[in-house]
């Protein structure tokens, strides 16, 4: 196991007898799975639990492959700014896709939980938006916090891949999926939330 820098974060790198070799009959991807000394790239990234104290162990910090550059080249940790936005939506998010890649501000398509059910169009829209407030007044930067949400309608696809083995949403394959509906959280309009 070797921790290699990589936008802010720590990369989990792997090798060992227990590891895979490569893909079979792609070198091209074993290539770009590898690094130069051999080491496995899981796309994890971890923190210290204790940072004065490595001997703590470590904690999952997200997957680097989805963390992503804003417009002005400042970094977003996912994994981080999805579970804040769930946290201040509480209870009415259960889940939630966040974009920006090369754009001003973060969005985010959100998957709302079964405590919205009964709610009026108003009253989410309301909660939703008093999330985004109480995000912005932590006084964090543009690349913590979303600026704006749009609520999916159609809960995620298993047979889409929008959801993985493991059960957590495939955050690449919703973007790609629903890429029309990114288009409209930052064309704006009426569904969107600010």
């Amino acid at each position: 196991l070797k921790l290699v820098p990589a936008a802010g974060k720590l990369e989990v790198r792997v090798k060992g007898p227990n590891v895979t070799p490569g893909y079979y009959q792609r070198d091209d991807l074993t290539r770009a799975a590898f690094d130069d000394e051999g080491f496995y790239r899981i796309g994890d990234a971890v923190t210290f639990a204790d940072p004065a104290d490595p001997t703590q162990g470590i904690v999952f910090d997200g997957r680097v492959a989805e963390d992503f550059k804003l417009s002005s080249g400042t970094w977003v940790s996912v994994g981080r700014v999805r579970v804040r936005l769930i946290a201040a939506c509480n209870p009415i998010v259960q889940d939630a896709v966040i974009a920006g890649h090369d754009r001003d501000e973060i969005g985010a398509l959100v998957f709302l939980s079964p405590a919205a059910q009964g709610m009026t169009p108003e009253a989410i829209r309301e909660k939703l938006a008093a999330g985004l407030r109480a995000l912005a007044a932590e006084g964090a930067g543009s690349s913590t916090r979303p600026a704006r949400l749009l609520v999916m309608r159609e809960p995620p696809s298993i047979d889409a891949n929008e959801i993985t083995d493991k059960g957590y949403i495939n955050q690449r394959a919703v973007l790609e999926k629903r890429a029309a509906l990114v288009g409209t959280l930052y064309a704006g309009g009426e569904d969107v939330v600010r």
